[in-house]
């Protein structure tokens, strides 16, 4: 699977789309797709399979999970957004509440701490995925530790771990364009708003979660976009901008994002930006 330009939708001007399930939405049908590469290369590399109990920690809305579902693995989410979990029951579980019974892979989609995700049968999971990139924020780095450390008793030892990160900001187009949601919130670079991952980033919040890193990857993941309007309403689904919402209003940054992406646009309305993902295998 790779990224798509999204078509764009007629139902919702963009500064009218401030609901949490329009969000949700646009998350899920324009954004989410992007880092689809490197789900596909992370599952690669671990051969997840049948056998392969999987635990997503921010799940969203499911294309991660319904990806290695396809794979034969057991797949459990975990996310604190209920409108993007929302989102991911009626990808991974259509016939829920039918006489059919649950799908194959019986997926279980939960909202709240990952301590909670203990496995029905006592079987260990095999393998924990943080696929939300750190660097969104300053201080997301001491969320997914804590999330991490309720998380590694439900695994058994020697278990992986995958972490994410942005890769270098020269290697990411889109990170001039994040940059304007550091601006708008009137935030210092240390304090809030987006930040390019350090080189050792994500060794030293592994270190710091009690994992062993055991190899890293790059891969690419261009953020393709029909039309300017489907471009800004993916980015803001992200979350990233939410301070410079807040700081300002919706209008302004939307305006604002918009002229960010004006050197993507190409002749056809569509805009594209190459970005590279670096992700980190960890054991338990």
């Amino acid at each position: 699977m790779t990224p798509t330009l999204v078509r764009h939708h007629s139902h919702a001007e963009t500064s009218t789309r401030t609901d949490p399930a329009d969000r949700a939405r646009d998350w899920a049908e324009i954004q989410e797709r992007m880092l689809a590469p490197l789900y596909e290369a992370v599952y690669e590399r671990l051969e997840v399979g049948a056998g392969t109990r999987l635990l997503s920690l921010g799940c969203g809305s499911g294309l991660a999970l319904l990806i290695a579902a396809a794979r034969g693995a057991r797949v459990t989410g975990v996310d604190t957004d209920p409108e993007r979990l929302a989102l991911a029951r009626a990808r991974l579980l259509p016939d829920a509440g039918s006489d059919a019974g649950p799908p194959a892979g019986h997926p279980r989609l939960l909202e709240g701490d990952p301590a909670m995700a203990r496995p029905a049968d006592g079987t260990p999971y095999t393998l924990i995925t943080a696929f939300t990139p750190i660097g969104c924020s300053f201080d997301d780095g001491e969320g997914l530790v804590a999330a991490l450390r309720s998380a590694m008793p439900l695994t058994a030892r020697g278990s992986t771990v995958v972490l994410t990160g942005w890769g270098p900001p020269e290697r990411c187009a889109t990170a001039p364009v994040l940059r304007v949601a550091e601006r708008l919130s009137d935030r210092a670079p240390r304090t809030g708003g987006w930040r390019p991952s350090g080189r050792d980033d994500l060794e030293e919040l592994a270190f710091r979660a009690g994992l062993n890193p055991d190899g890293s990857g790059r891969v690419a993941c261009p953020f393709g976009y029909a039309d300017t309007d489907s471009a800004v309403r993916g980015l803001l689904s992200t979350r990233l901008f939410d301070e410079a919402v807040l700081a300002t209003d919706r209008a302004r940054v939307e305006k604002e994002v918009a002229q960010a992406l004006h050197p993507h646009r190409r002749r056809d309305g569509t805009i594209w930006m190459p970005n590279v993902f670096r992700y980190l295998v960890c054991t338990t």
